[in-house]
C-alpha cells in the first residue's frame, strides 16, 4: 500500500477523532448545564419551601401548609426526575462518543504501525539499490 494512502487514512481518523471530539465536548457542556439547572432547581425549592414555613396565613402549623407542602413537594420531584432523565441521556451519549473516540485511536494506531512498516520497507528497497 502506498505510503501516500496510508497518510490520507491518518488524516481521515484525525478529522474524525475532531469531529467525535467536539460532540463530546458539547455533551459534556450540557451536561454541566444540567448539574446547574438541577442546583438553582434545589435552591429555588428550598427557598420557596422556607418562605412557606414561615407564611403568615398558610404557614406551619395551619390547615393548608401540609396541602400546599406537598403540591410543592410533589412538582420539585418531577422537575428532579426530569432532569435526572436528561442527565442520563447525556451520559449515554457521552458514553457512545468516547467508545467511538476509543475505536478510532485504535484504528489510528493500527495504521500508524503499518505506516511505519511500509516507510521501513520503501526504505530497505532504496538504500539497497532496489532489492533485498
Amino acid at each position: 500500500m502506498s505510503i501516500a494512502n496510508l497518510q490520507e487514512k491518518l488524516l481521515f481518523f484525525t478529522r474524525q477523532k475532531s469531529l467525535i471530539s467536539k460532540r463530546l465536548s458539547d455533551v459534556q457542556m450540557r451536561q454541566l448545564n444540567a448539574s446547574k439547572q438541577l442546583q438553582e432547581k434545589q435552591q429555588a425549592f428550598n427557598a420557596e419551601l422556607s418562605a412557606l414555613y414561615y407564611d403568615p396565613t398558610i404557614g406551619y402549623g395551619t390547615a393548608e401548609y401540609g396541602e400546599v407542602y406537598e403540591a410543592l413537594v410533589e412538582e420539585h420531584q418531577f422537575e428532579l426526575s426530569s432532569i435526572n432523565s436528561w442527565e442520563s441521556q447525556l451520559e449515554m451519549e457521552k458514553e457512545l462518543y468516547e467508545t467511538q473516540l476509543n475505536e478510532i485511536t485504535n484504528y489510528e494506531n493500527t495504521w500508524q504501525k503499518l505506516l511505519a512498516q511500509n516507510i521501513k520497507v520503501e526504505f530497505t528497497y532504496g538504500g539497497n539499490g532496489g532489492g533485498k
